[in-house]
């Protein structure tokens, strides 16, 4: 391995670790939290949710947990940023050419691999991808359970949980939201 590919393996990692810094917007924006969840905070409770109930159900772990560390990624360049912010074509874009950015410091190999797996992401046409967004909600209801059970309002937390309710379809899924939102 060469000391040039060596360093833009390490700009990758130096890139991911930003999320570890990058709060989660909407936090703050509905419940005014000084110091939420981080966006690597968010990923890493999706990715024990993703590979526990993968696992359980038969489903492909390993890329339902590939595309959970790759979806909010290109967060690292340009921030968390709420759909009332931009329009989703605008944060598209944005969110586009940061992950080809980001990826260009890998190996050929695995641009193309991750850049596969965000694009069927984004384009959700996969029974994974669909997976993961269904996950990406019930993570969004179980940290509001959490911030609901530190004494944030629930009336603050509600579209958070309308949310999860309207968009996870699948029954296993369904029925771990109601327990969350029950509790």
């Amino acid at each position: 391995m060469s000391n040039d590919f060596k360093a833009l393996i390490i700009d990758f990692f130096n890139t991911s670790a930003k999320l570890k810094k990058i709060p989660r917007q909407g936090w703050i924006d509905k419940l005014l939290i000084n110091d939420p969840e981080s966006v690597a905070d968010h990923t890493f409770s999706m990715a024990i949710i993703g590979m526990i109930f993968a696992d359980l159900e038969g489903h492909n772990t390993e890329k339902i947990l590939k595309i959970i560390l790759l979806h909010d990624i290109a967060e690292a360049l340009i921030g968390d940023i709420t759909p009332e912010k931009m329009s989703i074509q605008r944060k598209t874009e944005l969110e586009n050419n940061a992950m080809e950015k980001i990826l260009s410091n890998l190996p050929k190999k695995l641009q193309k691999q991750y850049n596969d797996l965000w694009i069927e992401y984004q384009l959700n046409h996969s029974k994974e991808a669909q997976l993961v967004h269904q996950i990406d909600k019930l993570e969004m209801a179980l940290q509001a359970k959490i911030y609901s059970n530190e004494g944030y309002s629930e009336k603050s937390l509600a579209s958070f949980f309308k949310t999860a309710k309207n968009e996870i379809t699948d029954p296993k899924l369904m029925e771990i939201f109601k327990k969350i939102a029950s509790k």
